[in-house]
């Protein structure tokens, strides 16, 4: 089965707006949804409301309605409405319920751990080993909970792209 979606999920500083371009290049140059939470932020900063978390959401969901649309498959998402959620939980430790709500989820997930290095870029807030490791188990409950289909890339360089793309081929084939 080739999926229409692949999100790179997880926490701040694990790679994964290093990898959606790589990935979306060894797959022909499909299209490639940037995280819309920070451009959001780069835009109206770092102070937000679930209100905010709740536009990213819907912004997020609205840009990849659009790549879908192109049918050059699969889109690669960096991030998604699931991963605001888990911002929520983060920031709030509640949900707005309209992330009940979402069910346009990927067909596959990769979850990013956080074995690498924090790098501080001014739109990140939980550096520390705990709110790391926090943030990582909220980002996996979340695909649980929904039950969808995903699988841990770790590694650093190479071999964490290399981890993401036999994932990718493993998952596929379920």
């Amino acid at each position: 089965m080739t999926p229409l979606s692949i999100c790179l999920h997880g926490p701040e500083s694990t790679g994964k707006s290093t990898l959606a371009p790589r990935l979306a290049q060894h797959f022909g140059g499909v299209p490639c949804v940037a995280e819309f939470g920070r451009a959001y932020c780069e835009a109206f900063g770092t102070d937000l409301t679930m209100a905010d978390l709740v536009e990213i959401g819907k912004g997020h969901d609205a840009k990849v309605r659009g790549a879908l649309a192109e049918r050059h498959y699969p889109v690669i998402l960096d991030t998604d409405p699931l991963m605001t959620a888990v911002w929520a939980d983060m920031l709030f430790g509640r949900r707005d319920p309209w992330f009940a709500t979402w069910t346009a989820t990927a067909d596959i997930y990769l979850l990013f751990d956080v074995d690498l290095p924090w790098v501080e870029d001014g739109t990140r807030m939980f550096g520390s080993e705990r709110e790391r490791r926090r943030f990582f188990d909220l980002s996996k409950a979340i695909l649980d909970e929904r039950d969808l289909p995903w699988a841990l890339v770790t590694g650093a360089g190479e071999v964490r792209y290399l981890n993401a793309l036999s994932a990718i081929e493993r998952l596929s084939r379920t």
